[in-house]
């Protein structure tokens, strides 16, 4: 199946969401290149069609475009041999060429390494416009780059603009939806368009369908960034710089992280000694995370965080090509079923523990099991519960499962 992210993709500028204003200026910086400064910084979170905006500017212009991508070229011996040859080579079939620098920052400011120091110096010297997209650009690494750059901001896409785009894909996709779970869906992907079609796609699958349930399991995504990216930074690098910083944005726990790493690894790591040597690494951090539980020495999440990500990317020697769908473990999703229904049976013995004058705990144990028979076996008298209760409709189909 093709992914959605791709058969939607802008082809041009009219099909870019909610940037019009960006869009325009980026149109204006390359039309008026040789005039200007030679370089523009696009920054905005993750989304909102950076990059995508590049592509489709350059197709209405016949424009190629030659990407590089920070996030593997971070020193400043590859800058100048990666981005140099860039600059000094003409475009095929005498296209026009823009050159474009994503996600710059993955580049390292450090004296040792110099790949943003680099590329500024870079810039002086190109025949062609170059375009660098970042999330946060004004990290004091970024100075150099800044100056030598037009700075063109994106915008963080509203829940709206999200919704008609997921809305029209629904239609031609021939998947059915309530409108509600669209925009609640919408809202949840913090402005990331990338995001929410991505997460339309697995949540319909093949029975093109949006059920409330599968939004449920869905969860509130990360604003900042996503534990897919962060499996890529540790899968996809042998540069521990990197692969540390994999988890530093992402909002979850040190136990479902080692669950992700732990189902996707195999995906990723096909060759034998690579995948002991990985998981190696992981076993001495759950050995770790046990003397935490013992004895709450918490200095020792830093060797965790060291194990799981840099042990784990240094445990091959060179990166592994093409692309892998990683996937949640369906551990989580059991955990998260398992809290699901404990927190439901919590509400229900609450509003029962209020009204009959006893412990929540005595509720659980003692009533909630005697309440589900009678909702399973007299309709009647279960009318009449959840009315004195005061149960919601969700509460009731949960005591007569």
């Amino acid at each position: 199946m093709q992914p959605w992210i791709r058969k939607y993709r802008a082809e041009t500028t009219k099909d870019i969401v909610g940037q019009d204003t960006a869009v325009s200026k980026l149109r204006g910086f390359i039309s008026n290149f040789k005039a200007g400064k030679k370089s523009v910084l696009l920054y905005g979170p993750t989304g909102c069609g950076k990059t995508v905006s590049v592509y489709a500017i350059a197709a209405e212009n016949n424009y190629e475009v030659l990407e590089v991508n920070a996030s593997d070229v971070r020193n400043k011996d590859e800058i100048n041999f990666r981005v140099g040859i860039a600059m000094n080579q003409q475009s095929l079939f005498s296209k026009g060429k823009i050159i474009l620098v994503d996600e710059v920052d993955g580049l390292s400011g450090r004296k040792d390494r110099g790949g943003a120091s680099a590329l500024a110096k870079l810039i002086d010297n190109s025949s062609f416009p170059i375009v660098m997209t970042a999330n946060n650009p004004w990290d004091q690494k970024f100075t150099a780059l800044r100056k030598k750059a037009d700075m063109v901001e994106f915008h963080h896409l509203n829940y709206i603009s999200i919704f008609n785009f997921l809305k029209n894909i629904c239609k031609k996709e021939g998947v059915s939806y309530d409108e509600t779970l669209l925009k609640s869906l919408s809202r949840r992907v913090g402005g990331d368009l990338r995001a929410a079609i991505n997460d339309l796609q697995t949540l319909v699958g093949e029975k093109k369908e949006l059920k409330k349930q599968d939004l449920e399991s869905l969860g509130e995504r990360r604003q900042t960034e996503s534990m897919m990216q962060a499996l890529v930074k540790v899968f996809k690098t042998t540069d521990p710089v990197i692969a540390r910083s994999a988890f530093e944005n992402v909002d979850e726990d040190v136990d479902k992280t080692m669950l992700w790493i732990d189902e996707n690894l195999p995906k990723e790591y096909t060759r034998p000694k690579d995948l002991i040597k990985a998981y190696d690494n992981m076993s001495k951090a759950d050995v770790y995370k046990g003397r935490i539980r013992r004895w709450q020495h918490w200095r020792f999440l830093v060797y965790i965080n060291d194990l799981i990500t840099a042990g784990v990317a240094l445990s091959k020697d060179e990166k592994y090509p093409g692309f892998v769908k990683y996937s949640p473990t369906t551990r989580i999703l059991k955990l998260w079923k398992a809290n699901m229904m404990y927190m439901k049976r919590k509400e229900i013995a609450g509003k029962i523990a209020e009204k009959t004058h006893i412990s929540t705990k005595t509720a659980v144990r003692d009533v909630v099991p005697y309440m589900k028979e009678i909702f399973n076996k007299n309709k009647n008298m279960s009318n009449e519960l959840a009315s004195y209760f005061g149960f919601e409709k969700e509460e009731v189909e949960w005591l007569r499962k």
